[in-house]
């Protein structure tokens, strides 16, 4: 299965995770959060594809989400402004983001792993 993969090369989560899947069979294409971050279109389909709160689409320990002062300004935003965030800058999406195309997980859980990408 073709796996969409969207990663932060120097994250070791990201590198985990990316061996986990190709361990399970699949193949992987990288998609460098930094450098070619999604657009608020691509954010928002996997957003509804994965059924999770948009919430969990930031990387919320990150130092840029920090620096924004996100944590007490984003119950107050938009879903169109949190998206449009997110597509301003890579890092502060959570990663790593994993598509079938069908399917979306947010981050690496071995055991939501297990559950999603088992081949």
């Amino acid at each position: 299965m073709n796996i969409t993969f969207y990663t932060y090369p120097r994250c070791t989560t990201c590198r985990k995770a990316k061996k986990w899947l190709e361990e399970a069979g699949h193949t992987v294409e990288e998609v460098h959060l930094v450098d070619a971050t999604p657009s608020a279109e691509t954010l928002k389909t996997l957003l509804d594809r994965s059924q999770l709160d948009i919430k969990k689409f930031f990387n919320t320990s990150g130092k840029v989400y920090r620096e924004l002062g996100l944590k007490d300004r984003l119950a107050d935003m938009s879903e169109e402004e949190k998206l449009a965030l997110l597509s301003s800058n890579g890092m502060l999406i959570k990663r790593p983001i994993t598509t079938d195309g069908e399917h979306v997980t947010v981050g690496f859980k071995e055991a939501e792993f297990e559950n999603v990408w088992k081949a």
